[in-house]
C-alpha cells in the first residue's frame, strides 16, 4: 500500500504545503474553513504525521532520552512503565540507553544522547557520585534524575529519602532495646550505603549513642555471601540491614548455615523491595518504594521542564512504606 504523504493530503484539500503543515503543527494562523478541510482531508487519507519531521519544523524532537543501569531492570521495570505512560499523554517518544558499569559513564551517555536531538533526558542512577552531578549542571538541556537529590538550576529530581528510611526504622529498634545493628556494604551503590549509614548514624546519635555496625567487605572478598559466611560464624546482630534482595538472601543463607535462627535470633531487612523479597524462604522484611510514581512524575516534571513552567517542586520527595514479612518479628 502507498504510504500516504502530506503532498497527498494538500492535493485533497486543495491547499499548500505550509498550509498543511501549519495545521499539524497547531498553527492560529490558518482560517477555520481551511484547518476543517484539511483535517477532513488527513481523516479521509488516513495521514499520519512524521514525529520526527513534525518535531524539527517546532523545533522539538518530541523525544526523550531515558538513561537506566544495564543491571536494575527487575527494579527498573515499573518505573520505566510509569514515565511511558506519561509520555504517551503528552505524546513524547522514549529512547532508551542503557550504563554499563565500567564500560559507559553518564557524561559519554548524555553527550550521545543530546547529539541525537531528544528534547530532554531523564536519568535513573542511584549511584550518581558527587563529580558526575556536577558535570549535569554544566548541560542546558532540561533533565530530570531518578531517585538521586540533586540541586541545580536544569536539573530537577524525583527521589526517596533512604536515609530518613533507614533512620526511622534504626530508631524504632533502639526504643525497642535493640542496639547491636548492622548494616552490609553494597559495593554496587556506595551512594546508597552511604545513606543507610548516615540514617543509623543519626538515630544513634539522638540515643546519645554511636553506631559501629557498618559491615564492609574486604576488598579481596568477592561476594557479600562470601564475606557472611565466615563473619557470622563469630559475629551475632539483633538486626542486619541490605540494600538489595542479593544482598538480604546472602545473609538468609550465611545465617542458616551459620545456625542463626531467622528471625527470633537475628531480625534481616532488604532496603529495596522486589518480587524475589516475597518469593524468598522466609519472606524479606522491606521497604515498598513507590517505582512507577517515580517514573509517571518524573515525566510529568519534564513536560513542565519543557513548556517552561516556573510554579512546580524541582525536587519531589516520594513516600515509601515498611512491609514487614517473616524476617522480622513485627
Amino acid at each position: 500500500m502507498k504510504r500516504v504523504t502530506i503532498y497527498d493530503v494538500a492535493k485533497e484539500a486543495g491547499v499548500s504545503l505550509a498550509t498543511v503543515s501549519r495545521v499539524i503543527n497547531g498553527s492560529t494562523v490558518v482560517k477555520e474553513p481551511t484547518r476543517e478541510r484539511v483535517q477532513e482531508a488527513i481523516e479521509k487519507l488516513g495521514y499520519k504525521p512524521n514525529a520526527i519531521a513534525q518535531g524539527l519544523a517546532l523545533q522539538k524532537t518530541t523525544t526523550i532520552g531515558l538513561v537506566v543501569p544495564e543491571a536494575s531492570f527487575t527494579y527498573t521495570g515499573q518505573i520505566i512503565n510509569g514515565l511511558i505512560d506519561v509520555a504517551k499523554i503528552y505524546n513524547y517518544n522514549i529512547m532508551l540507553h542503557t550504563i554499563t558499569a565500567g564500560i559507559t559513564d553518564i557524561k559519554g551517555i548524555i553527550e550521545d544522547i543530546i547529539k541525537s536531538r531528544v528534547d530532554g533526558v531523564v536519568i535513573y542512577n542511584d549511584k550518581l557520585e558527587m563529580p558526575e552531578v556536577e558535570e549535569l549542571k554544566k548541560y542546558s538541556i532540561p533533565i530530570v534524575v531518578i531517585e538521586n537529590h540533586v540541586k541545580a538550576d536544569n536539573v530537577c529530581c524525583v527521589y526517596v529519602d533512604i536515609e530518613k528510611a533507614i533512620y526511622e526504622l534504626t530508631m524504632k529498634y533502639l526504643e525497642e532495646g535493640k542496639d547491636n545493628i548492622a548494616i552490609l556494604e553494597d559495593r554496587k551503590n556506595r551512594y546508597s550505603s552511604e545513606q543507610m549509614v548516615r540514617g543509623a548514624e543519626a538515630a544513634f546519635r539522638k540515643k546519645g549513642k554511636k553506631f559501629r555496625g557498618f559491615l564492609k567487605i574486604p576488598s579481596e572478598i568477592r561476594t557479600s555471601y562470601d564475606f557472611l559466611s565466615g563473619w557470622f560464624a563469630k559475629n551475632r546482630y539483633d538486626v542486619v540491614i541490605g540494600n538489595r534482595d542479593s544482598q538480604a538472601m546472602a545473609i538468609l543463607n550465611a545465617a542458616r548455615e551459620n545456625g542463626i535462627e531467622v528471625p527470633d535470633e537475628m531480625e534481616v531487612v532488604c532496603v529495596i523491595d522486589t518480587k524475589y523479597n516475597s518469593m524468598a524462604r522466609p519472606q524479606i522484611s522491606s521497604f515498598s518504594i513507590p517505582s512507577y510514581d517515580l517514573g509517571a512524575v518524573s515525566m510529568r516534571v519534564m513536560t513542565k521542564m519543557l513548556q517552561g513552567q516556573n510554579d512546580f517542586d524541582r525536587e519531589i520527595e516520594l513516600s515509601y512504606l515498611f512491609t514487614p514479612r517473616q524476617t522480622t518479628k513485627n
